[in-house]
C-alpha cells in the first residue's frame, strides 16, 4: 500500500465511506462530500476514489454492466449483489484465505488479493 499525500478532499471521502455500510457509487459519495465541501467537483471525487482504491485504502466493487461501488471496509470479506434491488451486502467469512491459498498453490504464483462477488436475491426481495 502506497502512502497517499494528505488532502482535505481525500479525508472527507474516507469519512463518508467509512461512515456508511451501503456500498455507494461515486455520485452518492459526491453528494455527501458536497455537504462538507460545497465546491468539490465530481472530477475530484472520481480522481480521489481511483487513487484511494489503487492505494488499497478503500475497496472498489465492480458489480457488472459498468457499475462501480466503493467500500470503506478493506478487511477480508466478500459481497452479495441482489439481482432484484441492487443492494450490496457484506459477507464476512473465513474462506477467502482458503481460496487465495488454493489459487496460489495451483498456479505457483504470488496472489496479493482476492475479490468474490456473489449474485443472487437478498432476503428482503426473496420474501416479497
Amino acid at each position: 500500500m502506497e502512502t497517499t499525500k494528505y488532502s482535505r478532499q481525500r479525508e472527507t471521502l474516507l469519512e463518508v465511506l467509512r461512515g456508511t455500510t451501503c456500498h455507494p457509487d461515486a455520485d452518492w459519495i459526491y453528494l455527501k462530500a458536497r455537504e462538507k465541501i460545497p465546491n468539490i467537483s465530481l472530477g475530484t471525487v472520481y480522481r480521489n476514489l481511483a487513487k484511494l482504491s489503487a492505494d488499497g485504502v478503500i475497496r472498489k466493487i465492480e458489480v457488472g454492466e459498468g457499475a462501480v461501488h466503493f467500500d470503506g471496509d478493506i478487511s477480508a470479506h466478500s459481497h452479495l449483489v441482489c439481482n432484484d434491488c441492487g443492494k450490496i451486502i457484506d459477507i464476512f467469512t473465513d474462506y477467502l484465505s482458503m481460496i487465495k491459498g488454493d489459487a496460489q498453490e495451483k498456479t505457483n504464483a504470488q496472489i496479493c488479493d482476492c475479490s468474490v462477488v456473489f449474485k443472487g436475491v437478498c432476503c428482503e426481495c426473496k420474501n416479497i
